[in-house]
């Protein structure tokens, strides 16, 4: 065979039907995915045993505080001389026609976002810094920040009581100590702002170390090479974090700010324990003030209604996160 009859022979077309069995659907034939029905019910049975956990834990509490906001129960029903009685909307009624409850929830809001703020930037800051040092000062710096985030509590509480006594406190022999100033024996409790500052620095200090490790965490996901890209674009450091580093952390950010509200709004050891189980007036939170009212009032019914008040509150906060969610997923 010549060079042109090789060039010009023609090639059979190339098969294109289904090679035996493939794609058919047919039982015991290869092109078969098995098993797709019981792969989806996999998920249910091995998270089963978690939220029949959180069902008794949780589901039982919180439909008893619902049952308990309708209801007349006080001491005498706790003690069974009297049966419980519905009363309604009435727990409801009487709390958000009280003053003082709105005085609370102002004061709760107020120091839940001054709280998150000041976590958030700090953190932030924090964060940044740890990605300029050298590892030594990075390892000692996340030793120190996991030991104050595994303190217990109350020890915590007492190291910042001890801080701010009025008569042995660090703080106040140091701020004697600057020309001019004169704080000794000055009680930080005996204002209510400044009581309050107190207490909200010792949230902030439990709260960053969190916030430092997952946004560490985050930074390592942002891509060098953008931020190189920018700074030849003329960027400056803040034109980088604004432009580059801020937008891919968005979602974590967000995840750590909702965290922070719900945790900043339930805070309430912080408040007992620095004033003695005995919170003044202007040192009460939701928290608080809902245990003083079932506790010490011995108003069950209407402290119930105010924690479940909290609760659609916190579901406010919660519903705001997962816009956001959705928006960035739907950026991406």
């Amino acid at each position: 065979m010549s060079a042109a009859e090789t060039t010009t022979a023609k090639v059979p077309p190339a098969r294109r039907d289904p090679l035996p069995g493939a794609g058919s659907g047919r039982p015991g034939e290869p092109g078969k995915k098995r098993g797709a029905g019981g792969g989806a019910a996999v998920p249910w049975a091995l998270l089963a045993p978690c939220l029949l956990v959180l069902a008794l834990v949780l589901g039982y509490p919180l439909v008893r505080l619902v049952t308990l906001s309708f209801q007349k129960f006080g001491q005498p029903q706790l003690w069974g001389f009297k049966a419980a009685e519905s009363v309604g909307f009435d727990n409801f009624t009487n709390v958000l026609g009280d003053a003082e409850f709105w005085q609370v929830v102002v004061r709760t809001v107020l120091f839940a976002a001054t709280a998150v703020v000041l976590t958030m930037v700090i953190g932030m800051l924090i964060a940044l810094l740890l990605q300029r040092v050298s590892g030594w000062v990075k390892t000692l710096i996340n030793v120190a920040l996991v030991a104050s985030w595994g303190m217990p509590i109350v020890v915590a509480i007492t190291v910042f009581k001890w801080m701010f006594d009025s008569d042995f406190g660090v703080l106040n022999w140091l701020l004697s100590q600057l020309p001019g100033v004169e704080m000794h024996g000055h009680n930080w409790f005996a204002d209510g702002t400044q009581g309050l500052a107190v207490i909200m620095l010792l949230v902030v200090w439990g709260a960053v170390p969190f916030v430092v490790i997952t946004l560490s965490a985050g930074l390592t996901q942002v891509p060098k090479e953008l931020e190189e890209a920018a700074r030849l674009d003329g960027a400056g450091s803040w034109g980088v974090f604004r432009h580059v580093t801020m937008p891919i952390l968005k979602p974590v950010v967000v995840m750590l700010a909702t965290l922070s509200v719900i945790w900043d709004m339930g805070v309430f050891p912080q408040v007992f324990v620095m004033r003695g189980g005995h919170p003044e007036a202007e040192f009460q939170l939701l928290t608080t003030y809902s245990y003083e009212k079932a506790f010490v009032v011995n108003d069950y019914s209407q402290g119930s209604a105010i924690a479940l008040l909290t609760v659609i509150l916190l579901l406010g906060v919660i519903a705001v996160y997962m816009r956001q969610m959705l928006k960035i997923g739907e950026v991406e």
